[in-house]
């Protein structure tokens, strides 16, 4: 995974010291399935640092609370101390030291229920040399292309990395699960990629975008992107849109 700031490799550090635990515990590599940005940049599907490590849990909800014994017994041997957690779902917040780095938290989060359109396979993540179920490519890019709107109707909020992902994706040709855009949405993917243009329309600044990517990507490829993200991204969705209408 690209490191475009030296103080942030403490925090790299830990991202793989959990990592490693995680795919060494038989229960826990076998409950949390791998995704997100961290997930997609450590298999060189994305050329940005990521900082948090997200999975999906694929237990069973009644077994939820042994999951997070396991997980914080873990945490506790690596020498994290809980700085925050949710209260009933699967959320951490993990203080480290680091004098020289700004951050000082490191977020591990897992989501429930999996959905059914979600597609997981093993995958080896040659960095920390461990096998890790995680989301397929297709699935992840549609759960991507969601996520933009799904954060904004739950927090108010837009992250300039989910702009800059979906575009790294359509550029590089991925291919979108349009099953699981139906299941998070109801809409086919044309309504909803409709619907997502004109969201980044009305949304999406040059502001937004810089204050999120500017220490996710080297400071070369940042200056390159943050005045033509907007731009192109909304091209490339105008395109996909084009495409599924010959299709039909």
């Amino acid at each position: 995974m690209i490191l475009p700031n030296k103080k942030d490799a403490v925090h790299k550090a830990w991202l793989y010291r959990i990592l490693e635990a995680i795919a060494d515990d038989r229960y826990l590599a076998s409950t949390l399935y791998f995704k997100g940005g961290t997930c997609a940049s450590m298999l060189g599907w994305l050329d940005r640092f990521s900082v948090d490590l997200d999975f999906d849990y694929a237990g069973d909800e009644q077994n939820i609370e042994k999951t997070r014994i396991s997980m914080e017994e873990l945490f506790l041997k690596l020498g994290l101390a809980i700085k925050d957690k949710s209260k009933n779902g699967i959320q951490y917040f993990l203080r480290y030291e680091d004098i020289g780095s700004e951050r000082k938290l490191l977020k591990v989060d897992a989501s429930y229920p999996l959905f059914q359109s979600s597609v997981y396979t093993p995958m080896r993540f040659l960095e920390i040399d461990r096998i890790l179920t995680c989301q397929t490519k297709g699935t992840m890019f549609a759960h991507k292309l969601v996520a933009i709107l799904d954060r904004f109707e739950k927090t108010e909020s837009i992250a300039g990395r989910d702009i800059y992902d979906i575009h790294y994706f359509f550029i590089n040709g991925f291919e979108y699960d349009a099953g699981v855009i139906k299941e998070r949405t109801g809409m086919d993917s044309k309504e909803f990629l409709v619907k997502l243009k004109n969201f980044i329309e009305d949304k999406v600044t040059e502001k937004i975008i810089s204050e999120d990517l500017s220490t996710l990507l080297p400071h070369t490829k940042f200056v390159l992107m943050h005045k033509v993200l907007k731009r192109e991204v909304l091209s490339l969705i105008i395109d996909e849109i084009k495409r599924l209408d010959h299709k039909i």
